[in-house]
């Protein structure tokens, strides 16, 4: 087994898992505080459209992981509408649904591989500003957002050696972004009065 083909299998696993915890800690809670449904949505829409990169670029990995991470992402959504968050705070989705419709649709593989490595800042920053204006984040999983830096870095990791510019720049905005609501997550942790539970 070659080294890309390793980290394409440790990057299909974490898509096929890194959506999950946040899934199951809604399923279980039944509340959907500090959780952003925009993040959620926005996700399952960049999450298939980088499914269907993958299959024009003849990536299977990257559509195997992007594919299943879209298809918890959409269950992640219906269920924050359902325990609580606001068709209202769909800002972002309705929005990128539309620009990854033009690019995929006018330019294929090359408006894709433009509009997608900035997704994850659509997909991500809502989930940012939740964090850092809401005090209760109880229902916002930790273990989702250390999976999607662990994605990021994978990604990054798998574009040394199978170069990919569109999955680098995903990659390190990936990085990035989740480990910014990582850290703001553990300061509610670690701040009980601002936060009811971890």
């Amino acid at each position: 087994m070659t080294t890309l083909s390793i980290l394409g299998a440790l990057g299909t696993l974490i898509g096929l898992v890194r959506a999950v915890p946040q899934l199951a800690r809604l399923l279980r809670t039944r509340h959907a505080h500090g959780v952003s449904v925009d993040t959620a949505a926005t996700s399952a829409i960049v999450s298939f459209g980088w499914a269907s990169y993958g299959l024009l670029t003849h990536q299977l990995y990257v559509s195997l992981a992007t594919g299943a991470s879209g298809l918890v992402f959409a269950l992640i959504t219906v269920m924050a509408l359902r325990f609580g968050r606001r068709v209202r705070e769909l800002a972002i989705t309705p929005i990128w649904l539309i620009v990854m419709l033009l690019a995929g649709g006018l330019a294929g593989t090359t408006g894709l591989g433009i509009v997608l490595p900035i997704s994850v800042l659509a997909a991500n920053l809502p989930q940012l500003w939740v964090a850092s204006h809401e005090g209760d984040l109880t229902d916002m999983s930790l273990g989702t957002w250390l999976l999607s830096m662990a994605d990021g870095l994978i990604w990054g990791i798998y574009t040394l050696i199978q170069p990919d510019i569109a999955i680098m720049v995903f990659a390190g905005f990936q990085l990035t972004t989740s480990g910014l609501i990582v850290a703001v997550k553990i300061a509610h942790i670690w701040n009980p009065s601002r936060q009811r539970s971890a």
